[in-house]
């Protein structure tokens, strides 16, 4: 792998260590496709919500929402292209786009005593945000109240998509959300 063609990519939900997809991540790893980097949070506020299937949805609104805490990795072009198949990024589920994080301020204890000061060795990422043709709405149909972390009670009810019902879809089952009383 050639340090200056890898990307550094922020993780916040099922792709986690310890959470649902992260053998993805775990297989990557051991192709030499993938690196852990460190634990962090985002530099600025943003929503991350959950969604229909107990799926995780950052949005892109930022100042809104909270300061969200994931893992970042280092991901070779390969990697990269096995994470956005996962994420949908061809199919309009979510969109990779970047952000700034700061390394090792994981708060996942939720103390931020420290957060101000370290923001200022924020490092700019990418991450998965939910795609622009329903990422307000799914922001709305949540109350706008985001979560700081994606956490193992939320991920309980996570199908993966190998489990999914047959004949569901991504993009019919967040629509189907979205038009369901909240």
């Amino acid at each position: 792998m050639e340090a200056d063609r890898m990307a550094l990519v922020f993780v916040y939900g099922t792709l986690k260590r310890g959470f649902p997809n992260h053998s993805l991540l775990d297989d990557l790893i051991r192709d030499g496709d993938a690196t852990f980097v460190a634990a962090g949070r985002t530099a600025s506020a943003f929503p991350l919500v959950v969604g229909p299937l107990s799926i995780p949805f950052l949005i892109r609104l930022p100042g809104s929402g909270r300061s969200v805490s994931g893992d970042i990795y280092s991901l070779s072009p390969r990697g990269l292209a096995r994470v956005d198949d996962l994420e949908g990024t061809h199919r309009g589920h979510y969109e990779r786009l970047t952000l700034a994080v700061v390394p090792g301020t994981s708060g996942r204890d939720g103390a931020e005593a420290d957060y101000e000061e370290a923001a200022a060795g924020a490092v700019e990422a990418e991450a998965y945000f939910a795609h622009r043709s329903y990422a307000e709405d799914m922001w709305r149909r949540n109350g706008e109240r985001g979560l700081g972390s994606y956490s193992e009670e939320a991920a309980r009810g996570y199908v993966r998509p190998k489990d999914r019902p047959p004949g569901t879809t991504f993009l019919g089952e967040v629509r189907r959300f979205l038009a369901s009383p909240n």
